[in-house]
């Protein structure tokens, strides 16, 4: 295995970021770190020893002093030039930056009080414009076009507000008082988006950079070599075991992606997977790894904050679905192995689970200190920032990983460019938060998406996946779902349905884009790892990740599904949607355990498939009003056609040689 210092950042997206010089990289240390204590100053109140208590604006104006400029040093103006040294222009913007943003940390207590959102004097007006647009060019550096076109759409809709047709039509403000409700708020730059960073987001990032460049990528990849390197299709269920853990860590997608595909996809190539399929798992596996706890990437602690509730609660509530879609690909994976007669790698090759765990144990007692914290001790924001200092302080006393002084730097340059990236899209996006609130949109879009729908419950979600996998296309997931939370999430739930659930449905519905063609951003960067067609490897990728598709609507509709009910109850509902996943990976792969492969019934195949398909869904859904049956009916039904479909199987062919 290659070591961990080689994966961490990807030469891929290094053209992102500029050269700098010393200096600039100091500085741009200097700053990250300062956040840090910061953010443990504010988490672990040392200002009631210290003697100074910031104010909440206070606070947050302070984490945009300390992050927002240093964009403009990791950043080049465009990706493909100006990567070497600090232009003029730059400097200048990273020094306007800092001003204004010094300006708002010494005027927050004045902010508050007066209430300059909505009656700040003109010079503080005009600053707040300076403010806005400085945002917009930081999201333009680090999320992209399609990102900032999207956020400055929002932003100027209050200016035009009155000009808008229908139910878009509202009230006309001028720029400058715009521009000062979203400087000055907290609900727009330092709305929910930041509040989330700087409160939680800032110290789980810290612990999943110092896992990755300590080695726990590294560690986690070979554990899952030595544990299910051997089975049959063994490389691609090390890529989901693997990449589940480092997108967890990582909330990124595409870098998840490129670091564990680099070796989990030559892998799959060698033991004889396609390579377009090879692609499809490592898409599904990455992208499953953002929604799997305990970390989920910084969208989940911005639904924590939306939905007023500890982030504990979202943990646990993305448990279940998590387990469901990771075993669907784990059910697939190996009934396409057993229909492929696919082997694992030799026991020769594979990295020793002793050896691996007796030099790497330590991760895994990081890890069960950070779910002990956040579980048990509800306390997720201080949880992430013992178990770094845990991390840092083992890796320094293990001489195999010990740090030397350059592997530090690089670390904390990674930390400094993740927060900048970080903070400067979630700055931006606050901009969509200040938009609907200021406009008093919210309310009213969510009572026309009522009126659209008739009240229909069904159609309302068939909408709300519509929407959601729309506005996942070509954007961050995180701005996807802070525009569903304020714009469709309220309808969802004055339906009736479940308030977690229904936000859980918008996270799962705006990941669906990164495995879907003909976007499918996922698929196509592990197609270009695997050397296989990007189209293909999207279809793959679609056809694996089925089971996402449903199980939105399985627990949108059964709140047992996110733990919430009687134990029991959770228990029968979980149990049925297992069963069902089995079902269905059988259908999708035309593999059926302990009947054979399904191909060789020539076109009967299909409607034994077809049948397995319409019965694993009704096993796996719960049953309710909008189904209009209930769960026995359903279990029934499943059943039945699922046994029928097993018998015309045996029945049709008795040489299917089952494995």
């Amino acid at each position: 295995m290659s070591d961990p210092q080689t994966q961490s950042e990807p030469a891929t997206i290094e053209h992102r970021y500029r050269r700098l010089n010393p200096f600039w990289t100091w500085l741009l240390i200097v700053l990250s770190v300062l956040s840090v204590i910061f953010s443990a100053y504010q988490v672990f109140n040392l200002g009631h020893f210290m003697g100074f208590v910031p104010i909440e604006n206070q606070y947050y104006y302070a984490i945009v002093a300390l992050l927002l400029p240093t964009t403009f040093l990791a950043f080049p103006m465009f990706p493909k030039s100006g990567r070497d040294g600090l232009p003029w222009y730059d400097l200048l913007l990273f020094l306007v930056t800092a001003g204004i943003c010094i300006t708002l940390v010494i005027y927050a207590i004045d902010i508050v009080d007066n209430g300059w959102e909505f009656s700040a004097p003109e010079e503080m007006q005009w600053l707040s414009l300076a403010f806005v647009a400085i945002a917009i060019e930081a999201v333009r550096r680090t999320g992209g076009g399609i990102v900032t076109i999207i956020i400055a759409l929002f932003a100027v809709y209050p200016l035009v507000a009155g000009s808008m047709p229908g139910v878009l039509e509202g009230t006309t403000e001028s720029m400058l008082d715009t521009a000062a409700y979203y400087a000055l708020s907290t609900e727009a730059l330092i709305g929910i988006p930041m509040r989330a960073f700087a409160g939680l987001v800032i110290g789980f990032l810290l612990f999943g950079v110092a896992l990755q460049y300590t080695g726990g990528g590294q560690f986690f990849l070979n554990l899952a070599f030595a544990l299910l390197g051997h089975v049959r299709g063994g490389p691609a269920k090390v890529a989901i075991f693997a990449s589940g853990l480092m997108g967890s860590m990582s909330g990124s997608v595409i870098t998840n992606v490129l670091t564990t595909g680099a070796l989990s996809i030559p892998a799959m190539k060698r033991t004889g997977f396609k390579p377009h399929v090879a692609a499809g798992v490592e898409a599904c596996a990455s992208t499953g790894g953002v929604l799997m706890p305990p970390i989920m990437g910084a969208t989940a602690f911005i639904m924590a904050i939306n939905l007023e509730v500890p982030y504990r609660d979202i943990v646990v509530a993305a448990v279940i679905p998590s387990v469901l879609y990771f075993f669907a690909l784990f059910m697939q994976i190996d009934g396409y192995a057993a229909r492929s007669k696919l082997k694992g790698l030799p026991r020769a090759e594979l990295p020793s689970l002793k050896a691996t765990l007796k030099d790497g144990w330590y991760y895994v007692a990081v890890f069960a200190l950070l779910i002990y914290l956040l579980v048990f001790m509800q306390r997720e924001a201080q949880a992430p920032f013992y178990a770094t200092g845990l991390l840092l302080t083992i890796n320094q006393l293990h001489p195999k990983h010990r740090w030397n002084w350059v592997s530090f730097v690089d670390f904390l340059v990674a930390v400094g460019r993740l927060f900048a990236e970080l903070a400067a899209i979630l700055i931006g996006i606050g901009l969509i938060v200040g938009s609907l609130s200021y406009s008093g949109k919210i309310g009213t879009l969510a009572f026309e998406l009522l009126q659209l729908a008739g009240n229909n419950v069904a159609l309302l979600l068939l909408l709300g996946a519509l929407a959601s996998f729309i506005m996942g296309i070509g954007v961050t997931v995180t701005v996807a779902y802070i525009i569903l939370a304020l714009t469709l999430a309220p309808a969802l739930t004055d339906s009736g349905l479940n308030p977690m659930g229904v936000h859980m449905f918008m996270l799962y519905w705006g990941m669906l884009s990164y495995i879907t063609p003909p976007v499918a951003l996922g698929a196509f960067a592990a197609a270009s790892l695997a050397q296989a067609n990007p189209m293909r490897a999207g279809l793959e990728a679609m056809k694996l990740g089925t089971i996402i598709y449903f199980v939105p609507f399985f627990f949108v509709l059964d709140p047992g599904l996110i733990m919430q009910g009687e134990p029991g109850h959770i228990l029968i509902v979980f149990s049925c949607a297992v069963l069902g996943v089995i079902v269905l990976s059988c259908s999708l792969q035309g593999y059926l355990y302990w009947v054979g492969d399904l191909t060789k019934l020539g076109l009967m195949q299909w409607p034994v498939r077809a049948a397995l398909l319409i019965g694993a869904l009704a096993l796996a859904m719960p049953g309710n009003d909008v189904i209009g049956m209930d769960n026995v009916e359903l279990f029934i039904v499943g059943a039945v056609l699922t046994g029928a479909a097993a018998a015309v199987s045996l029945l049709t062919r008795k040489d299917l040689t089952p494995v």
